[in-house]
């Protein structure tokens, strides 16, 4: 899975509509191999990150979760401990 693209679910508050695009347009930069489409792709790839950002969103609003929300600050936290473990520690 690409790095750069997040969990989305079950997180309070929800994911809002900048994180699922973010996520779509993530996604779409890395199947399609190109971060930046040319003049002529710039249609096709703008309508995908359009299609992925709302089966995004209705993936997210139909999930049935059992689990209590994770907190945002906590994951961060954990994702940083995880960086930390694996890179060392960060310098300044």
């Amino acid at each position: 899975m690409c790095r750069n693209i997040r969990v989305l679910s079950n997180f309070e508050p929800p994911a809002n509509e900048d994180e699922i695009e973010a996520a779509a347009l993530q996604y779409v930069r890395k199947v399609s191999g190109a971060t930046r489409p040319s003049a002529a792709n710039q249609e096709a790839f703008d309508e995908a990150v359009r299609a992925v950002t709302e089966a995004t969103r209705a993936l997210l609003e139909t999930l049935v979760i059992k689990a209590p929300p994770r907190d945002r600050e906590t994951e961060a936290a954990k994702a940083r401990a995880r960086a930390a473990e694996r890179y060392g520690p960060r310098t300044a």
